[in-house]
């Protein structure tokens, strides 16, 4: 991750308030919707970070040991089906001369994930609702000359950033900087 520089946070005016530009996209051309949301992804990533962070910190503020229990569940129910899914074999085998510890352990699991089903939601709403918001941002804020200056630098590879990495994991790069 050698010359990845975090983007500067962009001024709140520029932000949201009275030089942001906001139209609602055009939903029968996705590739230019497209186009814009990653562009300003790339643009205004400080600015999403730090709301998000925000955010997810008023939510754990209100219910903080709802947001850990929910994060720790959806934690271990994600590492769980990864690890199901790479153990098909093992888990079937095991199933198959343990049925009672099977059966037990899929009902301990069900009651334990039912039993915090509120602290899932909390800890998805801190998430989930972020990256909503973000999304939301990035789809309305029409881009200025400086956003698509910067977006260019990007594109060619002078600058390195945190989301051009992220995108470009995802197979957005060529979409980036356009």
């Amino acid at each position: 991750m050698a010359g990845v520089q975090p983007p500067p946070l962009r001024s709140l005016d520029d932000f949201l308030l009275s030089s942001a530009r906001f139209a609602a996209p055009d939903v029968r051309d996705l590739d230019r919707w497209n186009n814009r949301i990653i562009n300003n992804l790339l643009y205004y990533q400080s600015n999403y970070l730090l709301s998000a962070l925000g955010l997810l910190l008023l939510v754990g503020y209100f219910q903080p040991l709802q947001l850990v229990v929910g994060a720790t569940v959806v934690t271990l129910l994600f590492l769980s089906f990864v690890w199901v899914a790479e153990n098909q074999a093992s888990i079937r085998r095991f199933r198959r001369n343990h049925p009672t510890i099977s059966l037990l352990a899929i009902l301990l699991a069900s009651y334990l994930f039912v039993s915090v089903l509120g602290g899932v939601a909390v800890f998805l709403f801190g998430i989930a609702f972020p990256i909503l918001m973000v999304l939301v941002h990035a789809s309305v804020r029409r881009r200025s000359l400086k956003n698509k200056l910067e977006n260019k630098l990007e594109s060619i590879g002078l600058k390195r950033t945190p989301m051009g990495l992220l995108l470009e994991a995802l197979g957005q790069e060529q979409e980036a900087g356009s």
